[in-house]
């Protein structure tokens, strides 16, 4: 059996894992954790590397044993109760996650966090650099990923250029907010135009492909964001922007880091071309991998630390 100490040898930020179950049953045995299928004739048994993985999502028709539960804290994995598809989130605490409990994760973060947050004009100096951060990933990924530009996707810096002038000249959060849904909904078009669907309007409650691969590939960006977060110790509800309305929102501000840049484009591609919905997460996956996105969350949480430090 695999020693407990040895499940968080690989750092979260370097993990390569997350899981969406449905119509199993979730069990540890003989140290490993494996997730039971049943089969008309048979059952079948899949093990699951929690050592290797972030976040756990449990849709329709799962159970896990506490044995199980004991494990994933163990190895640091975030569990969530969902509905089909992973939409929407039903059940978890620490506001979006059942969180691992552990009073031994660094405290640095959170002090440096701290040292800003009751600043009104310095919160909004951080909400500041969160869309310029996430600007800058678009132009980065979307500028040279040869996937996007063979479906016609390419960084409009005229375009990105604009909103990041915008962004440095808003005074209050509100207006941030404001124009970040502008440059979201100027994203949708371009997604929309460029694999030409018709009539698309963000509807998270509509049956269309494109939108429910948006909801779907958002929770796994709210997965990495919630894991972020819980391994440097920072409290969900310390919010930069989406914090008025909604007690854990950090976990939102941080998955917009990677939103626009990774799961929206693949939302229409994949609607496009008539994807299944496990196609898609498996394509999501793949671009959290190959652009290194739970690398790119953490470094920006910690920069923006960094930087609260200063004088």
């Amino acid at each position: 059996m695999q020693a407990l100490t040895d499940l968080k040898a690989i750092l979260h930020s370097k993990r390569a894992n997350i899981y969406y179950l449905e119509k199993c049953r979730v069990m540890q045995k003989d140290g490993r954790m494996l997730y039971l299928t049943e089969a008309k004739d048979e059952n079948h048994y899949w093990n699951i590397p929690i050592a290797n993985t972030t976040c756990l999502l449990l849709g329709a028709g799962t159970s896990i044993t506490q044995a199980t539960m004991r494990m994933l804290a163990s190895a640091g994995v975030l569990v969530g109760f969902s509905g089909g598809g992973g939409t929407p989130l039903l059940m978890a605490t620490e506001i979006e996650w059942m969180t691992p409990q552990s009073e031994y994760r660094p405290t640095e973060y959170v002090q440096a966090w701290m040292s800003f947050w009751f600043d009104q004009d310095k919160r909004l100096q951080v909400a500041k650099r969160f869309q310029q951060q996430r600007i800058e990933y678009i132009q980065k990924v979307w500028g040279k990923d040869k996937d996007l530009h063979a479906e016609g996707f390419q960084a409009e810096e005229a375009l990105l250029t604009q909103f990041i002038h915008k962004i440095e000249h808003a005074t209050t959060v509100n207006k941030l907010l404001t124009d970040e849904m502008a440059l979201t909904k100027t994203l949708y078009r371009i997604a929309a135009t460029t694999t030409k669907t018709n009539k698309f309007s963000r509807n998270r409650e509509a049956n269309d492909d494109a939108n429910a691969f948006l909801n779907h590939g958002n929770y796994l960006a709210y997965g990495l964001a919630a894991t972020t977060l819980w391994v440097l110790g920072i409290p969900h509800g310390f919010a930069a922007m989406h914090g008025k309305t909604r007690r854990g929102a950090l976990v939102f501000d941080i998955a917009d880091l990677i939103k626009d840049t990774l799961i929206l484009p693949w939302a229409f591609i994949c609607a496009k071309e008539g994807a299944t919905e496990q196609e898609f997460r498996q394509q999501c996956l793949q671009n959290f991998t190959k652009h290194k996105a739970l690398d790119f969350m953490f470094d920006s949480v910690k920069q923006i630390c960094l930087e609260a430090k200063q004088p």
